[in-house]
């Protein structure tokens, strides 16, 4: 799988904030430039349709985009496979985190140029094989894993950067279980984990 580069960050960041601008039908004060819309009609802005050879842009990779406003989650939604050029998963994952994160409003015009973007690219998730929850908890990873919880028709995933948060890994695990959409104090060992590491970045 291709290596990110140096200068992967803002290009990703961009991408994902011109995504945004563009369903807006606006450009955001933050590119610089004329007040004219011209060019950001979805589909149409000059990051998504750039000529870019290079590997990593067009190499299939998942990712999430977290959006935060004032220092508080605005809207995250992300990939777990791997199935689409890694721009164009920046580009959906953008707009769905603004503007279908059922958690959220819609992103108005007014609050794009003070929201943060911070995009993450994710390892292909492996297997978290564990005979109990004691195994479970026992081998994660505090600030470095990012995991998968399925169980039936329930799935549930947290980036790493939730340990921020969380950093106490049964209080991790325990919230995951709610993410899932799980009852409170559930566990079954019959449960899937998968764990993963994402490269992170966020706009300045």
């Amino acid at each position: 799988m291709a290596e990110l580069p140096d200068g992967a960050g803002e290009v990703l960041c961009g991408i994902a904030r011109e995504a945004i601008a563009a369903r807006l039908g606006a450009r955001d004060p933050s590119f610089g430039g004329g007040d004219g819309a011209e060019g950001y009609a979805w589909g149409h802005s000059p990051r998504l349709d750039r000529e870019d050879s290079d590997p990593w842009f067009e190499t299939p990779r998942a990712a999430f985009v977290t959006l935060t406003l004032d220092g508080q989650l605005r809207g995250c939604i992300g990939s777990l496979s791997a199935h689409r050029p890694l721009r164009e998963d920046v580009a959906e994952n953008a707009v769905h985190a603004a503007f279908r994160d059922p958690r959220f409003a819609p992103l108005t015009a007014d609050e794009l140029p003070r929201v943060h973007v911070e995009v993450s690219v994710l390892s292909e998730p492996e297997p978290y094989p564990f005979t109990d929850r004691a195994d479970a908890l026992s081998r994660l990873r505090p600030g470095v894993d990012g995991m998968i919880l399925e169980y039936g028709t329930h799935r549930g995933t947290f980036l790493p950067q939730v340990w921020d948060q969380l950093p106490n890994p049964d209080d991790f695990l325990a919230h995951l279980v709610r993410k899932a959409g799980l009852p409170a104090g559930w566990w079954d060992d019959d449960a899937r984990l998968s764990r993963y590491t994402v490269t992170a970045f966020e706009e300045p």
